[in-house]
């Protein structure tokens, strides 16, 4: 295990790019297992995360290269095997559960271990087992284990999402888009790495409509098989963390490679608390996809939101970005009410930024009220089992003056890839460290 300490007040300059999507690329790792023939990733950012989803794929049998930095090669097994499950690999990974999408196509009976990931309260799957229900897939939920079954796979042009989720309506994706005929999701997620979802499938043959919307038809096809190349969208949650970084150290940085197509509601509501910025023209994403752009930051006097800061499905802010308004609304002036609907636990977890001098009034499990502008001081804060929460520990300890130390960091190395040397590039004063030396 490893901790960071970090030498916090320091204003930070130069330019920083943002990293490709941790919740895309490791979707679209799971779903090159449809895949035939040799996929090969473009982008794919050398994180936790990805490095158990790679360990996962290989024990069904998958082989797999890094050709070149970030480029990573799948060549698919003859015959998925489950004997030799990385159960270990599997359990730390909420995204196992897209397996379900994949393997019915391969099985008709099968069981998966429980997904793992960030500790954020009750997380049912019951969004899945609604959907998949749909092309006649059945899972049972034991102690331990999902059992899945199914007497053959069907289309549905009904599907009704029982939440908006991402992984829902991935799952939901990955099981029709190898089942011949028409589906049609409604209420779906047209999230960031949905959308890379489907535009990774949409090379491999499979025909959409509506990418982009809540209303998603997808056109599937018996057997996906071609060689293709795919490179990941950039991270619009690695985005905010440098945004918010800036605005907490009161800094001006430029940040390049920024999909604001999942970034303008964010930039807006700071725009009108205070925040000051520029941004560049538009351009495209290596995938041809993506729209993006080069933020430039500059010090900026904050005043509270007159309303309060909640996440929403996109394209609302990013339930993901939320958790990075709380440091921020430590340095606006008057009282910003942050809204965590979504998750029973995770704006508890804010509360740990009263260790830093904060001034939070947690209001119930899910609102908490930040009173500001105050003063962050250093601390000695074990990560919290949440990458998103640990990640905003982090932005408040670099504008805290003097020296802290976040504790267990592999939380956050699960979503960002190299974190101290590329903070150490635009002049924060970090170390990666060993947990013995402290």
């Amino acid at each position: 295990m490893h901790s960071y300490v970090v030498n916090g007040g320091k204003k930070l300059k130069g330019s920083i790019a943002v990293n490709p999507s941790k919740n895309a690329s490791i979707a679209i790792l799971i779903a090159s297992l449809l895949n035939e023939k040799e996929t090969v990733i473009k982008n794919l950012p050398k994180i936790e995360e990805v490095f158990r989803v790679i360990e996962v794929i290989e024990s069904l049998g998958a082989r797999t290269e890094w050709k070149d930095d970030h480029v990573f090669k799948i060549t698919p097994p003859k015959e998925i095997t489950l004997k030799n499950l990385n159960v270990e690999a599997a359990l730390k990974t909420r995204i196992m559960i897209l397996l379900i999408g994949v393997l019915a196509h391969k099985f008709k009976n099968f069981s998966l271990p429980f997904s793992g990931g960030c500790k954020l309260g009750r997380r049912t799957i019951m969004p899945h087992i609604y959907a998949l229900e749909n092309f006649g897939v059945n899972i049972k939920v034991s102690k331990d284990k999902y059992e899945v079954s199914h007497n053959g796979l069907k289309s549905c042009d009904n599907v009704i999402m029982y939440e908006s989720g991402d992984t829902a309506t991935e799952n939901a994706i990955l099981a029709a888009s190898m089942i011949e005929g028409k589906t049609v999701l409604k209420f779906a997620s047209a999230n960031y790495q949905v959308q890379d979802v489907c535009f990774f499938l949409k090379k491999l043959g499979v025909r959409f409509e509506g990418i982009g919307g809540t209303t998603l038809t997808i056109h599937g096809k018996k057997s996906l098989s071609k060689k293709i190349d795919f490179s990941i969208t950039e991270d619009p949650i690695e985005a905010m963390f440098f945004i918010s970084t800036a605005i907490v150290t009161k800094s001006s940085i430029v940040i390049k490679r920024c999909p604001i197509e999942f970034l303008e509601l964010e930039l807006f509501k700071l725009k009108k608390m205070g925040f000051k910025f520029n941004m560049s023209e538009e351009y495209k994403s290596e995938n041809g996809y993506s729209r993006l752009v080069d933020i430039e930051t500059f010090p900026s006097n904050l005043s509270a939101p007159c309303e309060k800061i909640y996440g929403r499905p996109f394209p609302g802010l990013n339930i993901d970005n939320l958790p990075f308004f709380a440091p921020i609304a430590t340095q606006a002036k008057g009282e910003t009410l942050v809204h965590d609907w979504v998750f029973e636990n995770r704006a508890i977890y804010f509360m740990e930024l009263g260790k830093m001098g904060a001034n939070v009034t947690l209001a119930d499990p899910h609102r908490v009220f930040i009173k500001g502008p105050v003063k962050l001081k250093p601390a000695d804060i074990v990560s919290i089992p949440a990458l998103r929460p640990s990640a905003i520990m982090l932005v408040a300890m670099l504008g805290a003056k003097g020296k802290s130390i976040l504790r267990n960091v592999y939380i956050i190395e699960r979503g960002y890839e190299d974190l101290c040397g590329r903070l150490k590039s635009i002049g924060a004063d970090i170390e990666r460290v060993t947990n013995d030396k402290y």
